[in-house]
């Protein structure tokens, strides 16, 4: 890891910006944290190191943290870690176990070499300081779209490569980019017994509804949201054994088809705007009061 600038600029927002103070009883290095009103992305963003703990998914997957975060190595025989820089290739051991298994049934699919792997959390979990609302408590990963021809990337290489977008009419349909080894892929991933959710626009939803053969029940767990087009985003199941981790309400029954059909309807037929409608006013950012009580230990942790 690269961690001269980014361990200077942690303890300086630790120790200083976010109002906290070092506690004078406590061992060397473990902080007492006197103000709660600090946004929390702001305290979770530039910890570069995971906290010197057990493995731990604390909280729900968009308030959170996590304790003892174990890093995806950022090159594998299967897979790359994109966008080196943002530092959010951690998770739990769960998550990193399952990337690892997802890569190699996608290297064995006709023309990938394996997976390019997107965000999936800080060292620590938390909020970030853009890009997601989850992605909070290891248990969250995006999967480009990308078919990855080579696994030797440079590190800069790995921050300018885009994914490709896979949908077309704003996500009511698939475009060419999209094939049936997105499917198997996403298929694959879906039937994994540690997975909870797939979220992925409404189009390729549908088009894996009209071709699913066989066992369809890995069909529920995918669901349709916006965007998820240039990736498609896999939640894990809290693992076993952590008690703090608040688990995805189970998917609906059924394969979800209908509800996809749905969405693609209200794509291409939009409801016309409301003239009296009034801007929702913007959330204001989670602080570390609005997260468990255990996330204050996990950026106390060395």
């Amino acid at each position: 890891m690269r961690l001269g600038p980014l361990l200077a600029l942690s303890a300086a927002l630790l120790l200083g910006a976010c109002g906290e103070r070092a506690d004078t009883a406590a061992a060397p290095g473990i902080l007492r944290i006197s103000t709660s009103n600090e946004p929390a992305k702001e305290l979770f963003g530039p910890v570069p190191v995971p906290s010197a703990q057990p493995p731990e998914a604390i909280g729900s997957y968009a308030r959170g943290c996590m304790a003892g975060a174990v890093q995806l190595p950022e090159t594998g025989p299967t897979w790359q870690a994109m966008r080196l820089s943002r530092n959010r290739n951690w998770g739990t051991p769960e998550l990193v176990a399952f990337i690892k298994r997802l890569s190699q049934k996608a290297a064995a699919l006709p023309g990938w070499a394996g997976i390019y792997v997107g965000d999936m959390s800080q060292p620590r979990g938390g909020p970030m300081s853009s890009g997601h609302a989850s992605h909070q408590i290891g248990l969250d990963a995006d999967i480009w779209m990308l078919p990855p021809k080579r696994l030797d990337l440079t590190a800069e290489e790995r921050e300018h490569l885009s994914s490709i977008s896979t949908r077309r009419d704003k996500g009511a349909h698939v475009n060419d980019n999209w094939t049936p080894q997105h499917m198997a892929l996403i298929r694959a991933a879906a039937s994994d017994p540690a997975v909870a959710r797939i979220f992925v626009f409404p189009g390729a939803k549908v088009w894996m509804c009209k071709r699913a053969t066989g066992d369809r029940s890995w069909l529920r767990k995918v669901r349709p949201w916006y965007g998820h087009h240039y990736h498609f985003h896999v939640r894990l199941a809290c693992p076993a054994g952590d008690r703090a981790c608040v688990d995805q309400a189970p998917p609906p029954p059924g394969d979800g088809c209908a509800e996809a059909e749905g969405w693609v309807k209200r794509i291409l037929n939009p409801p016309p705007p409301d003239p009296n409608a009034k801007p929702a006013p913007p959330r204001p950012p989670l602080t570390l009061s609005d997260l468990p009580a255990q996330c204050v230990s996990v950026l106390r942790s060395r």
